[in-house]
């Protein structure tokens, strides 16, 4: 007999594979392979070049057009460091509430589609339902180009995707686009008592993330209180510092990290062309003392805006079945964007909040959960009609 689970219980078992991207994700990814596998559905991976990593989508319904897309992000970010006040990979349910890693951002969300799937099976869709479930979102989502890319080759068109990021089951049609940068800084190593003989590439690198945060500085003092983004305008942050040797050094290498969160509309490169003039300028001292000093940039990861679309198949649909009568926008970036780009309408609507997310004793409210069953049970009744 083919197994079956409560979404509780589903959301318990996907939240214990400890999915953090610097790992794998191939045990989830077998895990869900072989439950859709004893109800006939079956999956198909996309890997990662090494083969240590997979997008995993599934057609459950005939393979027809007017499909909906449930699209996912198995990996979570880390947990090292945080004070967590139970295991972040066993779920924990306390005052009406679900911890764990994951519980918001994202796997409750298609755990509770999952474990629908019995009644999907059941109900004789016309239509199909189709598992859209990504690697590496955390990192830049880096991993589900290549599925949509398969997708929109192999598969009739579907009537609109679902990205169940947590939205509190508020219905989003529009989000920030994001931009990842690493840049590194090499300067001249010498005594710290001799700053005129070296250049600090750590000196350098925080005059750096000083002028990023006065570029959104600017910005902020701009902004435009008519923009349902909060905040209303295009963002700047650096995210990760690492450099120097010892105190008594001015320091030879420095690495950082800083990314820009644009407006839709906006684009990222008229921030990153700014901060490359001020590394020009920073250059022409630190060449001073050394010929050998740079400023070198790499843009890792560039997800696209998800925009309003207008008469979007998706936002109609999901209106209508929620019984909704107004969308919002939404500052974090998505996997949505890029579906979109890929030629597919999308909106974003799922249970727990994008305030958990990342979080210390993450979790999502139970009441969200039945929400979303509630949700997906009338996206299955509508597909079987």
């Amino acid at each position: 007999m083919p197994r079956k689970y409560a979404s509780k219980e589903m959301i318990e078992t996907i939240v214990g594979f400890d999915t953090t991207s610097t790992k794998s994700n191939l045990d989830l990814v077998k895990f869900i392979e072989d439950y859709l596998s004893e109800y006939g559905v079956a999956s198909h991976r996309v890997p990662n070049e090494d083969n240590t990593k997979a997008n995993l989508y599934a057609v459950v319904g005939p393979n027809v057009d007017g499909g909906v897309v449930l699209s996912g992000h198995t990996d979570v970010v880390p947990v090292d460091g945080q004070p967590w006040d139970t295991d972040p990979f066993t779920l924990t349910e306390r005052d009406g509430k679900l911890f764990g890693r994951g519980t918001a951002d994202m796997k409750s969300f298609y755990a509770i589609a999952l474990s629908l799937v019995p009644e999907m099976i059941a109900t004789n869709l016309k239509r199909p339902i189709i598992f859209a479930l990504s690697y590496d979102e955390e990192l830049g989502c880096i991993g589900a180009p290549s599925m949509i890319a398969e997708m929109a080759k192999k598969l009739p068109r579907p009537k609109a995707v679902i990205v169940g990021e947590p939205t509190k089951m508020e219905i989003s049609n529009s989000h920030k686009g994001g931009t990842c940068i690493e840049t590194t800084v090499i300067g001249h190593e010498a005594h710290s008592s001799e700053v005129e003989q070296g250049v600090s590439a750590v000196l350098i690198a925080s005059q750096l993330i000083v002028f990023i945060d006065a570029m959104m500085a600017e910005n902020r003092a701009k902004r435009d209180p008519t923009i349902h983004f909060l905040p209303g305008y295009t963002t700047l942050a650096s995210g990760t510092i690492s450099g120097g040797t010892a105190q008594n050094i001015l320091a030879r290498k420095c690495v950082f990290n800083w990314g820009v969160r644009c407006l839709p509309g906006e684009d990222p490169y008229h921030y990153i062309g700014r901060f490359e003039k001020k590394c020009r300028e920073l250059l022409k001292e630190m060449h001073e003392i050394s010929a050998e000093c740079s400023i070198t940039s790499v843009v890792y990861s560039n997800v696209p805006p998800l925009l309003a679309e207008e008469a979007g198949e998706a936002e109609a649909l999901m209106v209508r079945l929620l019984g909704r009568n107004s969308t919002k926008a939404v500052s974090y970036g998505t996997e949505a964007g890029q579906f979109q780009q890929g030629g597919f309408s999308t909106i974003l609507c799922g249970p727990g909040s994008i305030e958990q997310a990342h979080q210390p004793n993450e979790f999502i409210e139970i009441a969200q959960v039945e929400q979303c069953e509630n949700m997906l049970r009338r996206i299955i009744q509508h597909q079987a009609k």
